[in-house]
């Protein structure tokens, strides 16, 4: 028997982890939603740099060769499952070699291919992107409930926000693009 869809399709959407988070791996979290079904949904945390972790370093344990146009971007922890395996979150406009990405829509993909990393090493890579190492996953209708339990609120993607240079200033600008400020926050739910 077929899942049923659900409620509403909250691919490429954020998820913005309210102030009471309860799991402290989400305190504070934008995760950019790159898949959202009856199956479950699968996110990167889009705001949390891993401080140990550099990219060049990275391209360095991988033997890919750096140059000059390499990008010094941040490597987030993009969430708890699977943190050894990496993923590139990216402008839609680029195309590796490999065919292996989600299109997730018009404006954003996703790679987890050593192609990626080898174009961005070379200054070839996509226009804007972001690696995360790890991921967050949810089961059938769990991310639905987290949000009706008053865990996360829901806004639109923007490039400038996921790509965004400044970190620490995700979350605050994600609430902000839905017109809230962090202090009147509350941790009740309510219905109207």
């Amino acid at each position: 028997m077929p899942s049923a869809p659900p409620r509403e399709d909250l691919t490429a959407k954020l998820l913005i982890a309210m102030p009471d988070m309860g799991d402290p791996r989400f305190h504070g979290s934008v995760v950019f939603l790159c898949a959202h079904s009856a199956d479950g949904a699968m996110g990167l945390i889009v705001n949390k740099p891993m401080r140990d972790v550099r990219f060049a370093d990275m391209l360095d344990q991988l033997d890919i060769q750096r140059g000059a146009a390499t990008p010094n971007m941040p490597v987030c922890y993009g969430g708890p499952v699977e943190l050894r395996r990496g993923f590139v979150l990216h402008s839609a406009e680029y195309r590796g070699r490999q065919d292996d990405r989600l299109d997730v829509d018009a404006g954003f993909a996703m790679t987890a291919t050593i192609d990626v990393l080898e174009d961005l090493a070379r200054g070839a890579g996509p226009d804007r992107a972001l690696m995360a190492l790890g991921y967050a996953g949810w089961g059938p209708g769990q991310i639905e409930d987290e949000i009706g339990q008053n865990g996360w609120l829901t806004a639109d993607a923007t490039p400038d926000l996921v790509f965004g240079p400044r970190m620490e200033g995700k979350w605050a600008a994600a609430l902000a693009s839905l017109g809230i400020s962090p202090l009147t926050l509350s941790s009740e739910a309510g219905r109207a």
